[in-house]
C-alpha cells in the first residue's frame, strides 16, 4: 500500500488549502465544485499544503468567474520562472452555473467565497458557496452550539469508559 498523504480523505480527494475563516463569518449556502487554472508551480505549492483563502473572494465578469486574492506563495524550488502569489486564478464552471450563482449573489446580497481547494484524481478542484453574513449573535449562537455539542460528546466519552 502506497502512502497517500496526511490529508487524503475517503472519496480520492487530498485537501489542500481550507477556509475555516469563512464558516465562522458566513452563512454558507449552496456549494459548487469548480475547476481551477492554475500554473505548475502553484501546483506544487499547493501539493505542499501552502496556500491561503482567508481574504479570498470570487468575481464574476464578462461571463467567467475568477478567484481573486488567494495567496499560493512562491513555489520554494522554482525558478526566476515562479508564478506571482496572488494574481486571480480562472474558475471552471459551466455557463449556467456561472449565471447562477452571479444572479444568486445580487438578489440576495451575498458574496461567493472559496471554502477549500482540494485534489481529486490529481486535478485542482475549488469549492465555492454563496456567502451571506452573519452578525454577531449568530456568531455567538454558533459558538454556544459547538461547545454543547463539545460537552455532549465528552460525557458520552466518559460515559463509553
Amino acid at each position: 500500500m502506497g502512502n497517500t498523504g496526511g490529508n487524503a480523505q475517503k472519496d480520492g480527494t487530498k485537501l489542500a488549502v481550507q477556509n475555516r475563516r469563512a464558516r465562522h463569518d458566513y452563512h454558507l449556502e449552496d456549494p459548487v465544485e469548480a475547476g481551477l487554472v492554475l500554473v505548475g508551480t502553484e501546483v506544487k505549492s499547493l501539493r505542499s499544503g501552502q496556500g491561503s483563502l482567508a481574504e479570498a473572494w470570487v468575481r464574476i465578469a464578462d461571463g467567467e468567474a475568477w478567484l481573486m486574492q488567494c495567496h499560493i506563495p512562491e513555489y520554494e524550488y522554482g525558478n526566476r520562472n515562479n508564478h506571482d502569489p496572488v494574481r486571480p486564478r480562472k474558475l471552471l464552471l459551466h455557463r449556467g452555473q456561472i449565471r447562477r450563482l452571479g444572479s444568486q449573489a445580487a438578489q440576495q446580497q451575498a458574496v461567493i467565497v472559496p471554502t477549500r481547494i482540494y485534489f481529486r484524481d490529481g486535478r485542482a478542484k475549488v469549492e465555492v458557496a454563496l456567502a451571506k453574513s452573519k452578525n454577531k449573535a449568530d456568531r455567538r449562537q454558533d459558538l454556544k452550539e459547538r461547545q454543547a455539542r463539545r460537552d455532549v460528546d465528552r460525557a458520552l466519552k466518559e460515559r463509553n469508559r
